[in-house]
């Protein structure tokens, strides 16, 4: 059965260690499943110094500031202040996912796309990053609407990495567990931690015992999922399918990893590869695949790929993706270097103006014909691959100026890079 009427939900994402790539360097990717019709503008955050004291007004509340917070990529729901995932100038990288949790949320507090812009923020670590929003919401809580045409507030999940560590985070309001990840991990739409978990929030077993959630005198380790995990509201089959699937991408490839990988993962409709079928029923797990078209349940809106290099004559390099990854191109941008001003244009109503509205156009014109799709797939994977291939030759020669001290020339360099790729893929996107 489908999910409550008018209920949205869905997001993936997916990271592999360096142990677990063919280069030894972290990749991280994540689907922003969202409204079909709610742009996200992709924006870039300066580093800012703020004075002691200042307060800082998020979506619904109002918090206390940090003294420094870091320059980052972030991808923004048009009318939130916070991100549905990003990466920052440390090499941080988060995504946020909706879950189901037995908590009643009731008044407002900090979101998850609140709390990911605020990890991005303030953590310099993925460990730090952690730090920082288990803190916020054992002090804030959880609460207020995710969606702008609906009251409806929901627990969340994180992913977050840097070049060393990766971290599963679960909650349910002010509770939460962390999971290390060993290798690879992904995160759907479901609470996933077990008796796995690395860490919990002070007094977790006990408000689950307290509320009959876990009998205390139960001789196992205390289960996180067994206890929080809500599957009353959403059936299981939603996430299921899609959490299953994304772990077999990444045990599958395991060991020589490389972001094409990731980018297919992100494009997956299971059997049919990067092409959707359409007329799936709803009982059906497949009709909920990593790249979504189940609306109102979840389109894929905004997609990122991460390669989370250490050092910092190291290149980190941001793949985004507008729209739908299965119909459009990752295009390569950078922390440190300037991201392309028009990426940020995506209001409410359609613009030509907008790159995301115009990759929307492309995919409201395939839904009337999806046989159309593989020809276009096609055609954006040969420009993708010309542009990947510039992409090595420019991220060598910045490293080079890296190593040199040129930082400036090295950061110009990759900017103008990002520029000839978005230019040359909105050409081909009107040829389309």
């Amino acid at each position: 059965m489908p999910a409550r009427a008018g209920f949205r939900l869905s997001c993936d994402s997916l990271v592999a260690l360096g142990n677990a790539t063919a280069d030894g360097v972290t990749l991280f990717a994540k689907n922003s499943d969202r409204p079909a019709n709610e742009p996200q503008p992709l924006v870039q955050v300066e580093r800012r110094q703020h004075p002691a004291g200042a307060r800082l007004r998020c979506q619904y509340v109002e918090i206390e500031q940090a003294r420094e917070t870091a320059r980052l990529i972030g991808s923004r729901p048009f009318w939130l202040w916070g991100f549905e995932h990003g990466l920052n100038e440390h090499g941080v990288a988060i995504g946020n996912h909706t879950v189901f949790a037995r908590d009643g949320l009731a008044g407002h507090g900090l979101i998850g796309m609140d709390l990911v812009r605020l990890g991005l923020e303030r953590g310099r670590t993925a460990r730090a990053a952690v730090e920082t929003i288990t803190a916020l919401i054992e002090r804030h809580g959880q609460g207020g609407s995710g969606y702008f045409d609906k009251d409806w507030p929901y627990h969340n999940s994180f992913l977050v990495a840097d070049a060393r560590e990766a971290f599963l985070l679960e909650t349910s309001d002010r509770v939460w567990a962390v999971r290390h990840v060993a290798d690879v991990c992904s995160a759907s739409n479901h609470v996933s931690i077990t008796d796995d978990w690395d860490a919990l929030a002070d007094g977790t077993i006990e408000h689950a015992v307290d509320n009959g959630w876990w009998d205390e005198g139960r001789d196992e380790r205390f289960d996180f999922a067994a206890a929080y995990r809500d599957a009353s509201l959403v059936p299981e089959i939603i996430s299921s399918g899609r959490h299953r699937r994304t772990c077999a991408l990444l045990e599958g490839g395991k060991g020589a990893l490389r972001p094409a990988d990731l980018r297919r993962a992100l494009r997956d409709h299971y059997d049919s590869g990067t092409t959707f079928t359409p007329g799936r029923a709803p009982d059906d797990e497949r009709c909920y695949s990593v790249c979504m078209h189940a609306d109102p349940v979840g389109t894929t809106t905004a997609s990122m790929i991460a390669r989370l290099a250490p050092g910092e004559d190291e290149v980190q390099t941001y793949w985004a993706s507008l729209g739908s990854p299965c119909l459009g191109v990752f295009l390569p941008l950078y922390v440190g270097a300037e991201v392309p001003a028009e990426l940020a244009r995506a209001g409410e109503q359609p613009s030509d103006d907008s790159p995301w509205w115009r990759f929307k156009a492309l995919l409201t014109r395939v839904e009337q014909n999806w046989s159309q799709a593989p020809r276009l797939r096609a055609s954006w994977d040969e420009l993708e691959a010309r542009i990947e291939a510039e992409r090595e030759q420019v991220e060598s020669q910045a490293r080079d100026r890296l190593q040199r001290g040129d930082r400036a020339g090295a950061l110009a360099e990759l900017g103008d890079f990002s520029r000839r790729a978005l230019d040359e893929s909105l050409a081909h996107l009107a040829t389309l």
